[in-house]
Parts: structure tokens; C-alpha cells; sequence
């Protein structure tokens, strides 16, 4: 899986009063694909938080829109790994019929429970990413 795909459904309590998705919207979407490309993967968060004391979290996610989802769109985050180290890379993109409408570039950090403080990622988690980063977007 060299990419995961969410599908999303714009709602109503989505959008402004213009039926133009909110921009926090697509940090929800992002933080709800992630969730599920874990799970996909049989490594949901709630295990490495019962089984190891740690947890990911955002420690900085960039966003680049291009183009609004409206109320009613079915649209699809696509969460791409590029990289597994002392941090974790993902490009997140939010789509239209393969059409860019916001990218994210997020980066995750392990910490543990008790004090928050970094640690690295346990495994079975690091490996099973590690053997998920995909490829360059050049790369045939």
C-alpha cells in the first residue's frame, strides 16, 4: 500500500454559510484518514497506547489549498508516507475526481504517555510504515 484512500462526504456541518467546507474541515478529514490507514494496516492507535505507553501526534502539518470542496462532494484523502525516522513525513491530499483541492504535508511524532516526551516509534508500527513509503511522484 503505497497510498491509502478515504473517502469523505461533504456535510453540512462541513461548510461556511456559503456551502464552502471550512478550512479546519480538511484537518479533521486528514486526522480521521490517518486513523484509518492505521487501522488498515491492523496497527490502530488505540494499541500502541495500551501496548507501549505511546501515542502519535501532529507536530507541524502544513496546508496548501486550491481549490474549495462544496456541501454535497464526495470527495477523497489520499495519505502518502515519505518518510519513517525519529519523525514521521505524510503527504495528505483532499481530491475531487483526481482533482487537487488542498495538500498537507504533516508530520507526526511519537511520544509517550507519561510526559509527553519523543520517543521512537515501537514496533511492529515502524517497520510495517517503513515498509509502506511511497515511491517519489516522478518515479515510474
Amino acid at each position: 500500500m503505497d497510498e491509502f484512500l478515504y473517502p469523505v462526504r461533504v456535510y453540512y456541518e462541513d461548510t461556511d454559510a456559503g456551502g464552502i467546507v471550512y478550512h479546519a474541515t480538511y484537518l479533521r478529514w486528514a486526522e480521521r484518514a490517518r486513523t484509518e490507514a492505521l487501522r488498515a494496516l491492523h496497527l490502530p492507535h488505540a494499541e500502541m497506547a495500551s501496548q507501549h505507553g505511546a501515542f502519535l501526534v501532529v507536530k507541524r502539518v502544513e496546508v496548501e489549498y486550491a481549490k474549495p470542496a462544496r456541501l454535497d462532494d464526495l470527495v477523497t484523502v489520499r495519505t502518502r508516507i515519505r518518510h519513517v525516522g525519529a519523525a514521521l513525513d505524510l503527504d495528505q491530499d483532499v481530491l475531487l475526481d483526481h482533482e487537487m483541492l488542498a495538500a498537507l504535508k504533516v508530520r507526526l511524532v511519537c511520544v509517550g504517555a507519561n510526559g509527553l516526551r519523543p520517543r521512537p516509534v515501537p514496533e511492529p508500527w515502524r517497520s510495517a510504515l517503513r515498509a509502506r513509503i511511497a515511491p517519489p511522484e516522478n518515479a515510474a
